[in-house]
């Protein structure tokens, strides 16, 4: 069966993405992507120093990776806007992830500004994935804007707490004709998983990765349930049912 997870004329194998951020060393990134075998990875701009090659966070990056800068930081939809430039101009591509965010104590995007935000990078030429709250009429915006995916929490941002959101995310799932990426509170490789089971795209988590135990090792285990939710979507779960049902006769043989 042929299963494949186009974004911006790109072919992608891996759809498990993670980030860049809290990870005790930048060290770490490299073996973290090469074992788990990442092929999309975010990182701030703010992160990005050219001028120093030990806090430069571009340098730990695998160059087969395709880069997706985001717009941490960014208020309203001018700041994300200059912050795509900037990163562009930086050398780090066309790809951006649009993050505007004003709430400081929750983190929730800001769905009417990423929505003007993402219609002015198109219109620039960049491949634009917004970071939203899953809400049908936004993503249906995104969507006619131009949009190459949408990005739906499943928490917030941080909180490794799993799909919170899930039934908001079915929904987009079922009605948006875009890549929906869940992104943002996932904690779990189970609950990875039970995305891509959902019908998910793809996934992304960092924080769950960063503040494991063993980050490489927590990278190969959501890239594998990521795998294994997408091959569950693809053949098909089988009904949910109230009352049990054998799976054998339950005639004796002996009858």
């Amino acid at each position: 069966m042929t299963d494949k997870l186009i974004i911006g004329g790109k072919e992608i194998t891996n759809r498990f993405f993670t980030g860049t951020g809290k990870h005790a060393n930048n060290a770490i990134i490299p073996q973290l992507v090469n074992e788990s075998g990442i092929e999309v990875i975010t990182v701030a701009l703010r992160r990005v120093d050219l001028t120093s090659p030990q806090e430069n966070i571009l340098n730990y990056i695998p160059k087969r990776c395709i880069l997706l800068p985001n717009t941490s930081g960014a208020r309203n939809a001018e700041e994300a806007v200059r912050i795509a430039k900037l990163a562009r101009a930086c050398g780090c591509g066309n790809w951006v992830k649009i993050e505007v965010i004003s709430d400081n104590k929750y983190l929730l995007p800001d769905n009417y500004e990423t929505a003007k935000a993402t219609e002015m990078l198109v219109k620039e030429g960049f491949v634009v994935l917004p970071y939203v709250s899953p809400d049908l009429m936004v993503a249906k915006d995104l969507e006619n804007a131009g949009a190459a995916a949408v990005m739906p929490l499943g928490a917030p941002i941080g909180t490794n707490r799993g799909l919170q959101t899930r039934e908001l995310i079915r929904i987009l799932i079922d009605e948006i004709n875009l890549p929906i990426i869940v992104d943002a509170g996932i904690g779990r490789p189970s609950e990875a998983a039970e995305a891509m089971e959902m019908g998910a795209a793809a996934v992304l988590a960092n924080t769950a990765v960063a503040t494991a135990r063993d980050p490489v090792t927590m990278a190969k285990a959501f890239s594998m349930a990521v795998e294994a939710g997408r091959k569950a979507y693809l053949a098909g779960l089988g009904p949910v049912k109230v009352e049990a049902e054998a799976s054998s006769p339950l005639t004796g043989f002996l009858d």
